[in-house]
C-alpha cells in the first residue's frame, strides 16, 4: 500500500520513472514485439520461468506502468488494460463464465452491456437475470444453484440509482459468487469498491481516467489470480488489449484525474440544484440532491456524486429534441467525463439496444436527457441551457457566481 495520498498516486503510481535519459514523462514503447538475447531466453519467457517482454498483445511496459497505476488506485493486487471499455466487460465476464452458467446483472446498465448480457451470453448457453440491485429480496430470489456471477453498476447509467455495495459484497460471498463493478461514473477517487469486498473492478477508461476525449481503452482490477486468468485467456486468445500508445495517454489524463474530478463535482451539483429548481424539468437524478434515494450514500460509499446528471423535461419527445438541439456550448455527444459538457438522449443513442418494453423495466424513459457536466465555467454551461429552454418557451434564468 502507497503512504501517499490518492491525489499523490495518480501522478506518480506505484513506482517512479527510471528512464535511462532522465526524461520527466515515461516513454512510450511504441512496439509490436520484443527481441530475445537468445533461443534460450525466449523459451524461458513463453514458459513463464523468466520475467520480461514477448509481444505487446501480451504485455508491454507503457501498459504495465498504467495497469500498475490503476490497481494501486482501486487497492487491488494487479489490473489488465483492454481495448475499450467493452473489452473491459467482456473480459471480466467471460474469463470466468462457462456454458451452463447464470449470471445475476443490473436490470438498468450501459446499453452494449444490456445488448451483450442479453443477446449474445445466451447464444453460449450463459443465462443471465436482470433485477432490480436496490431491492435485496429481488436480488437474493434471483440466484440460482448454477449462478457464479453478479454484475453492477453503481451510479447506473442512466438512471442515476445508486446500488448498496456491502449487499453486493455480502450475498456474493455468502454464495460464492464473483461480484464485478463497474466503476466509471465515480473512479477510485470517489468510490473504491474493494472495501464492500467486490472481486473485480472494471472501468471504461476512455472516460475520466483519460478525460480528454481521444482515447477508447478500459481497465480491470483484481487479485493477481483473477487478472493473470484474464490475461492469460480472454485478453490473450481472442486479443481486446491496449494499444501501448493509448495507455500513454491515459497515464498522461491520470495525472490530471483529482483536479478534474474535483471540478466536474462541483459545477455538477451546482447545475442540479438548477435544474431541480428549474419549473420546466419534472425530475432530476443525480445523487448528490437530498431528494435523490442514493443520497444517504454520500460521505460513506460515495465521496461525492460525481459528474453525470440525468433529468427529464416536462413536455413532448418533440420538446426535448428541441432543447437538446438548442445546445451551443454543450455538445451533443455520447461519452461522459471529457473536460466538454456533453449531452445525449440515452432513449435513441446509447441505451437504443433496449427495447421500449426493457427501457420501461430499466427506468429509462423516452423523455430522459443525460448531461455529462465538463470542465467549463459552470455560469457559461447555466446560460447554454437557459437559451435551450427559451427556445421550449422556458425562461428562467439562475447565474452563479
Amino acid at each position: 500500500m502507497s503512504k501517499h495520498h490518492i491525489n499523490t498516486q495518480c501522478i506518480h503510481g506505484p513506482q517512479k520513472a527510471n528512464d535511462p535519459h532522465g526524461a520527466l514523462t515515461s516513454p512510450l514503447y511504441q512496439t509490436s514485439t520484443f527481441h530475445f538475447e537468445n533461443a534460450a531466453q525466449g523459451a524461458a519467457r513463453f514458459a513463464g520461468d523468466e520475467p520480461g517482454y514477448i509481444y505487446t498483445r501480451l504485455g508491454n511496459p507503457t501498459t504495465t506502468e498504467l495497469e500498475q497505476k490503476v490497481a494501486q488506485l482501486e487497492s487491488c493486487e494487479a489490473a489488465a488494460a483492454t481495448a475499450t471499455g467493452m473489452g473491459a466487460v467482456s473480459a471480466s465476464v467471460l474469463s470466468f463464465l462457462s456454458q451452463g452458467d447464470h449470471l445475476v446483472a443490473s436490470s438498468a446498465l450501459y446499453g452494449c452491456t444490456f445488448a451483450f448480457f442479453s443477446h449474445m451470453l445466451p447464444r453460449w448457453g450463459i443465462e443471465v437475470t436482470f433485477v432490480d440491485m436496490t431491492n435485496e429480496d429481488e436480488l437474493r430470489a434471483a440466484i440460482k444453484p448454477n449462478s457464479k456471477m453478479i454484475f453492477v453498476e453503481t451510479p447506473i447509467n442512466p438512471t442515476m440509482a445508486v446500488i448498496d455495495l456491502a449487499l453486493i459484497g455480502a450475498v456474493a460471498k455468502e454464495h460464492s459468487l464473483i461480484s464485478v463493478v463497474d466503476n466509471t461514473f465515480l473512479t477510485p477517487l470517489l468510490q473504491s469498491p474493494k472495501k464492500y469486498g467486490i472481486d473485480i473492478i472494471m472501468h471504461s477508461a476512455t472516460k475520466y481516467l483519460n478525460g480528454h476525449g481521444d482515447v477508447v481503452a478500459g481497465i480491470v482490477c483484481g487479485s493477481l489470480e483473477h487478472i493473470t486468468h484474464i490475461k492469460m485467456t480472454v485478453l490473450k486468445d481472442i486479443g481486446a488489449t491496449i494499444s501501448p500508445h493509448d495507455a500513454w495517454l491515459i497515464n498522461r489524463g491520470l495525472k490530471t484525474l483529482a483536479i478534474r474530478i474535483e471540478r466536474h463535482c462541483q459545477s455538477a451539483q451546482t447545475i442540479a440544484e438548477y435544474l431541480e429548481a428549474h419549473p420546466q424539468v419534472s425530475t432530476v437524478y443525480y445523487p448528490g440532491l437530498k431528494s435523490h434515494p442514493g443520497y444517504k450514500f454520500i460521505g460513506n460509499q460515495m465521496k461525492a456524486a460525481g459528474g453525470v446528471i440525468a433529468f427529464e423535461i416536462k413536455g413532448t419527445l418533440q420538446d426535448g429534441a428541441q432543447f437538446i438541439d438548442s445546445m451551443k456550448l454543450c455538445t451533443l455527444a455520447v461519452s461522459l467525463g471529457d473536460a466538454e459538457t456533453l449531452i445525449q438522449h440515452p432513449a435513441s443513442m446509447t441505451h437504443s439496444p433496449y427495447t421500449p418494453e426493457e427501457r420501461a423495466a430499466a427506468g429509462i424513459s423516452d423523455g430522459l436527457i443525460r448531461l455529462s457536466v465538463g470542465l467549463e465555467d459552470v455560469n457559461d454551461i447555466i446560460s447554454d441551457l437557459n437559451q435551450a429552454f427559451t427556445k421550449i418557451g422556458w425562461l428562467y434564468l439562475i447565474v452563479y457566481t
